[in-house]
């Protein structure tokens, strides 16, 4: 669930073809020209589009959910290759034909009845589909029950139609990590150029809304793993607020910075996903906190809620790239005109402090909360700890670490406990400096709605001798507070997207929507991707 590359620089990404489920993922292929992509009617449409058109007996779930299963053929797993799909669910034009059934006997449960999704490989399911986070030392697993996330999806009506690839282990395996790649998915792609990486942890889940393989998707994100991949594929993405949906089932990182959220192309449907996700849950018992904060976040879809915003503009987030800055100059500028009041900078004084306590919490957290969960699979879990996992990577070392290790896995495996004082200093630090000195101070200081700072640069490219490339980012103090964080499209540069962060105090979901909705209404930045080989220069 991380993207950062302070900590996280990526390495080498496949070279070579990976056989993976019966799928040949080839990270290389030679592109001249753009692929050919076959056009696709529901291209773009929005869940209450497509909502109206069943409503109307335009369209059924069913036909919905083969539409979308026949473009991933052509898209992810030919033509472009995306890789953004790591396994597809093969109940789902049945769960969708069910659904069609019940909406003519009763109507619809809600917003996403007989809407399709797609969820990342870390989100558990209970059914015929496995839960790997793109690992071959999982493969084959199935939790015993259904996470919260899928849970709340199906109690919804949606058609869980398959999950999404990942940077293997939510990239938290290794420092020299490819964004992306995982040994049983191979190498997500970027469908705004194929040659360029789609951040991660949550690659598929963005590549694959950018690219209209599904309606909209859940990633996850300890830090920067939603909005990261959501600004690099020109969508949107909402870390909530830590709690307000529940992590179980969930293969973890860190308990005190995951969660999932929605990846969606608009900010009317990631309110709509967020609606059927939030709540609280007795086996997170951080959800505890949020009891009664969940929402219909669907209310705060307010066109005209930039005017008299005070918006902190968090200047130091700015000045990693000259054309992002004046791309997102030009956003605040349409902000001004749309009424919102700017107070430039607004920055938060401590917000390069914590990186490396940041890492000792999440290290700490990774043996507990990881140990944790392969316990919960029971007796049939192919591992049953983050010893286990280490020893079956250096037994499968081909096939698991052929352009990178886990050194990061090997120093969480030789943390204590989590009584130990250096986990409970770093993790205090962690929550002053973002929280009470952070974001709050700020806030409170200068009387801000929100904070907007770029989310990251476009996206780099994939380099397979070097690795990633860090290209900026707002991510951690939202992070590691615990605090909500959304990304909007904000343009583009080169033919790629840019995206703008709103984020804020805890539970200000309804705030920063309502201004990130205003804000993607006013600019209406969102493009969809054109498979192009390589960046428009």
């Amino acid at each position: 669930m991380l993207s950062r590359r302070q900590f996280l620089q990526s390495g080498p990404a496949a070279t070579a073809a990976v056989v993976s489920d019966g799928w040949l993922f080839r990270a290389t292929p030679a592109w001249h020209s753009a692929p050919e992509v076959p056009e696709f009617e529901f291209a773009e449409y929005t869940i209450t589009q497509l909502q109206r058109a069943m409503q109307e007996g335009r369209l059924t779930s069913q036909t919905l959910t083969e539409k979308y299963l026949e473009r991933i053929e052509p898209i992810d797993r030919q033509g472009p290759a995306l890789n953004s799909v790591i396994e597809l669910n093969p109940d789902a034009v049945a769960a969708a034909r069910s659904l069609d059934e019940e909406r003519r006997a009763r109507g619809p449960r809600g917003p996403l009845h007989g809407i399709p999704v797609l969820i990342k490989d870390n989100i558990g399911t209970a059914d015929r589909m496995t839960t790997t986070a793109g690992s071959l030392a999982l493969k084959g697993s199935i939790p015993p029950q259904d996470s919260f996330v899928a849970r709340k999806l199906r109690q919804a009506g949606a058609v869980i139609l398959g999950k999404t690839n990942l940077s293997e282990w939510a990239n938290i395996r290794s420092s020299h990590s490819t964004s992306g790649w995982s040994a049983r998915g191979g190498l997500t792609r970027n469908p705004y150029a194929l040659d360029r990486n789609p951040c991660g942890s949550s690659s598929g889940s963005g590549a694959a809304v950018s690219a209209n393989l599904c309606a909209v998707a859940v990633g996850t994100e300890t830090d920067g793993s939603i909005v990261c991949p959501s600004s690099a594929n020109g969508i949107v993405g909402i870390k909530p607020t830590l709690g307000l949906v529940s992590r179980a089932g969930i293969i973890p990182i860190a308990h005190s910075q995951d969660t999932a959220g929605p990846m969606t192309r608009t900010v009317a449907d990631a309110a709509a996903l967020l609606t059927a996700l939030a709540g609280a849950d007795p086996q997170d018992s951080t959800t505890k906190v949020s009891r009664g904060k969940a929402q219909d976040y669907t209310q705060f879809l307010d066109p005209k809620a930039l005017k008299g915003a005070r918006i902190g503009v968090a200047r130091k987030f700015f000045g990693f790239n000259d054309a992002v800055d004046r791309l997102l100059d030009a956003a605040l500028q349409e902000m001004k005109r749309q009424g919102a009041v700017l107070i430039d900078p607004a920055d938060l004084e401590h917000h390069d402090q914590f990186g490396r306590s940041e890492l000792d919490v999440l290290l700490y957290e990774l043996k507990a909360d990881l140990n944790a969960y392969l316990a919960a699979l029971g007796p049939a879990a192919p591992v049953r700890s983050l010893k286990e996992i280490i020893e079956f990577n250096e037994r499968h070392r081909q096939e698991e670490m052929p352009y990178f290790g886990q050194d990061l896995f090997i120093k969480a495996q030789a943390r204590g406990p989590l009584t130990e004082k250096k986990y409970l200093d770093a993790l205090a630090k962690n929550h002053r400096l973002s929280r009470r000195e952070g974001i709050d101070a700020v806030m409170d200081k200068l009387h801000l709605d929100a904070l907007v700072a770029p989310t990251g640069g476009p996206a780099w490219v994939t380099d397979l001798v070097n690795g990633d490339h860090d290209s900026g980012g707002c991510s951690t103090p939202a992070a590691v507070a615990g605090y909500p964080h959304i990304t909007v499209p904000a343009g583009f540069l080169f033919g790629l997207p840019v995206g703008l962060s709103f984020f804020g105090r805890a539970y200000s979901e309804p705030t920063l929507i309502k201004l990130a909705y205003a804000f993607e209404q006013a600019t209406q930045s969102r493009r969809p991707p054109r498979f192009l080989p390589h960046a428009e220069l």
